[in-house]
């Protein structure tokens, strides 16, 4: 079997993966990354044994697929991506958080004893946002996606950025309006005028100590 493609589950590899990043990350182009986790698989193998642990892997395959096609990979043991060209963040988001959902609901298919249902967490990054190329798009993804289960598992995360974090604290929304007009009149991001506020600030008060 050709090595794009994983011998288990019938996805497209690691290889395949990079392969398709390299030829859709364009300068134009705008492509969101979902890295996959299956929660808590190695418990699954050591409770119930390799054979219901590949199956639980195969069944996973099948779901994401469902939702996906043949933008699915199995990129490592119990880890798999999902290409989303063309679709903003809060798309990308709020799809994977629909098929985050769809696999904690589908205990069933999955066929554990006592009905021991599955989840996954999720780590969602986007081209250009996030990433100069898919080495990196693929290592932001996998970041937020590991922050998230250090916090909690079973839910869906982005990498956080200097934009985020300063829109994460208080200001009053008159002005945030009145920094993003001005961001886009000197052709500044909003965080880099922050970092010059600050800096300014610092500068006065070490002249007063």
């Amino acid at each position: 079997m050709s090595l794009e493609v994983d011998r288990l589950t019938g996805l497209g590899s690691l290889r395949a993966l990079e392969d398709n990043l390299s030829d859709l990350l364009t300068g134009n182009s705008t492509v969101s990354l979902a890295v996959l986790d299956l929660d808590n698989f190695m418990e699954i193998n050591d409770e119930f044994g390799t054979e219901t642990g590949d199956h639980v892997l195969k069944t996973l395959a099948g779901l994401l697929s469902e939702e996906a096609g043949d933008a699915t990979y199995r990129i490592s043991g119990d880890e798999f991506a999902i290409v989303m060209p063309d679709l903003t963040l809060e798309q990308a988001f709020l799809r994977m958080e629909a098929l985050r959902a769809n696999v904690e609901a589908a205990a069933d298919r999955f066929g554990l004893p006592k009905g021991r249902g599955v989840t996954v967490t999720v780590g969602v990054a986007q081209f250009p946002r996030d990433a100069d190329d898919g080495r990196t798009l693929l290592q932001a993804a996998t970041a937020a996606m590991a922050s998230a289960k250090e916090k909690r598992k079973n839910h869906v995360a982005l990498p956080m950025n200097e934009e985020m974090v300063m829109k994460s604290c208080y200001y009053p929304a008159p002005s945030l309006r009145k920094l993003k007009t001005l961001a886009e009149r000197v052709s500044r991001s909003e965080s880099r005028l922050l970092r010059e506020a600050l800096d300014d600030l610092l500068r006065k008060y070490d002249r007063i100590g």
